[in-house]
């Protein structure tokens, strides 16, 4: 059944415990596990063959590899604190989140899971907010939850926080960079259990997992990847909000922005945002009449390959310098991967086994647009 991912399948247990094994191994991210799963065709096969992919790309180490008992620990103290896994291409993953090309393979769920496919706009916005600016968007929220749209956010102070208690009532999404049980602020768990209630909590971070400095951008794009359209509230030049707008336009998404004062230094980015062409945002029907025409048009899904697409390892063709000759071409500068095979000369399923290869070795990265880059 995980052969491939579609809409409307259903893991069974075997198979839900397999993927997390997956997801939780050393050096699979997102991208990876699709293309693992393209490769062998479902999880279980692509476990088995970690340790020699990794080798093969030169890791000078054995690969860690998620135990049975490990992943069995976590699927217990989920259901435990009443968390689904939800799976890529179940019923209940979010449609807008599917389309996304770097979309968590299993998303750690609490509360309702029928928000999760209800319109959703992001609020988003400065940590150290102005009272003006955390008023603004506690009523945009209300106003856009009693027009039918979940908000959503990230659950930091200012702004975020401020979104959320606005649609508290009709629903709102909090979106965590760590796991379900280290909350970020930790102040905010008040206000998280509160949310749960009538919205959820997602998080694509394992149970004990505390957020690092590094997992805000990673958990900004599942903020962009759920919602038709996001909104900024007071952000700095350097703001982590502009990258949640920036991931919305490379996911196809409307950015909206809130004006301010030229001598707010909080409100600079969000000035910018509207220089660039972000649509102004003086009140909630200026999102309104953007995003209900989107409502009825369902965000396109992103197109995964067929296994067949990509030759069996035990087929390729492949020796050291074909190898040498595939990473030669990469740097620290991003590349896209179809530059890399057209510049390569190599068949497509040799370049992209020893991009798998690189990658599990620890020696790869994968940016957004389909680029790789060497680290």
């Amino acid at each position: 059944m995980d052969k491939t991912v579609t809409r409307d399948i259903r893991l069974t247990d075997e198979q839900r415990l397999d993927w997390l094994r997956l997801i939780r191994s050393e050096n699979v991210g997102p991208r990876t596990f699709r293309a693992l799963l393209n490769q062998f065709g479902g999880a279980r096969a692509a476990l088995a063959a970690l340790p020699d992919l990794a080798r093969r790309g030169g890791a000078t180490r054995a690969i860690r590899v998620a135990t049975v008992e490990e992943a069995e620990r976590e699927l217990a103290a989920s259901r435990r604190r009443s968390i689904s896994l939800v799976a890529l291409g179940e019923p209940d993953y979010p449609r807008a989140l599917q389309a996304i090309d770097d979309a968590p393979p299993l998303l750690a769920v609490r509360g309702r899971l029928d928000v999760l496919a209800e319109p959703a706009v992001a609020i988003v916005g400065s940590r150290n907010a102005s009272a003006a600016g955390m008023t603004f968007a506690e009523r945009l929220a209300r106003d856009l939850g009693e027009a039918g749209f979940v908000v959503v956010s990230g659950l930091a102070r200012g702004i975020d926080a401020a979104g959320h208690r606005g649609s508290l009532a009709s629903g709102t999404i909090a979106v965590l960079a760590g796991g379900h049980d280290r909350p970020y602020p930790p102040e905010h768990a008040d206000l998280l259990d509160a949310l749960v209630t009538r919205g959820a909590a997602v998080s694509e971070m394992p149970l004990g997992w505390v957020p690092r400095g590094r997992d805000f951008p990673r958990r900004n794009r599942l903020i962009s990847g759920l919602v038709l359209g996001v909104v900024v509230v007071e952000a700095a030049r350097r703001s982590g909000s502009l990258i949640t707008a920036r991931r919305a336009l490379d996911h196809g998404r409307e950015v909206f922005a809130v004006p301010g004062s030229p001598l707010d230094p909080r409100t600079e980015g969000t000035n910018d945002l509207i220089k660039n062409g972000a649509t102004l945002v003086s009140r909630a029907n200026d999102i309104i009449d953007v995003l209900t025409p989107m409502i009825e048009t369902p965000v396109p899904e992103k197109p995964i390959e067929e296994p067949a697409a990509m030759l069996p390892l035990a087929a390729t063709p492949m020796d050291g310098d074909v190898r040498e000759g595939i990473t030669a071409l990469l740097g620290p500068t991003p590349v896209a991967v179809d530059d890399l095979i057209r510049w390569s000369g190599v068949p497509t399923p040799i370049v992209l086994t020893t991009l798998l290869e690189l990658e599990l070795a620890g020696r790869l990265a994968r940016q957004a647009g389909g680029r790789v880059s060497l680290l």
